[in-house]
């Protein structure tokens, strides 16, 4: 998942960061408002965590410029108040979710999950291809009876492919969602870590459940084996 965090507090940035990547997001952070507003609309994101009180361009009216231009990218709300107006004032914007300072790691995680998968119309916290079982809240994976042993990198890759199978992702799209900004896109990491995970996923001699389309990128084979 491909988090954009704008908070202009040091060390409360400095610990969503820390917290989100530990959990193997993919994360990118801003002090203000109006830089908050330029990532937000020059780049996709999962997921975006909004302070309210901001320098520049406060929280809300980032908010609301982003529901204008019918940018529906999920949004969570912190703010370091527990008014009732504000609080409806920013769902009413389009908000998602709000947590009031100080809160729990876990508990932004969480919610950050739970909107997602609102939003993207997962029924559940399980994505289940064949026999593929991924749970997104325990990250446990099973393939059968077998349980598998998969890195927080790794896990995140396979998620990321098994949420759009069938669907074609570039290697950049990949290093995004699953790296962030900060890696060379001509790195060949995602190849390494798409081998790490086949190695895991495959069975015998059956074929693999990650396809790569040459010259382009990686795919999910669909339930039916289709593509």
């Amino acid at each position: 998942m491909k988090v954009l965090v704008v908070e202009d507090n040091p060390k409360i940035r400095s610990f969503i960061h820390r917290g989100l990547k530990e959990q193997g997001f993919a994360v990118q952070v801003c002090a203000d408002g109006d830089e908050g507003l330029s990532y937000a609309v020059s780049a996709s994101h999962d997921a975006i965590v909004l302070d309210i009180m901001l320098p520049g361009r406060d929280g809300l009216s980032l908010l609301r410029e982003l529901r204008e231009r019918k940018n529906a990218v999920p949004v969570i709300l912190l703010t370091a108040r527990s008014s009732l107006a504000e609080r409806v004032e920013g769902l009413d914007l389009g908000a998602d979710d709000y947590l009031t300072k100080p809160f729990y790691m876990e508990e932004l995680i969480a919610r950050l999950h739970a909107v997602v998968r609102r939003t993207s119309g997962e029924p559940s916290s399980v994505l289940q291809v064949a026999d593929l079982v991924v749970d997104l809240i325990s990250r446990e994976v099973k393939r059968g009876e077998d349980e598998l042993e998969l890195t927080a990198r790794e896990f995140n890759l396979l998620q990321l492919l098994m949420r759009s199978p069938g669907r074609v992702l570039t290697r950049t799209q990949i290093l995004e969602h699953v790296w962030g900004y900060d890696f060379d896109p001509q790195t060949n990491v995602v190849d390494v870590y798409i081998r790490r995970v086949r190695r895991k996923i495959d069975r015998g001699d059956s074929p693999s459940l990650i396809e790569t389309v040459r010259g382009v990128g990686y795919r999910f084979r669909r339930a039916d084996g289709s593509r």
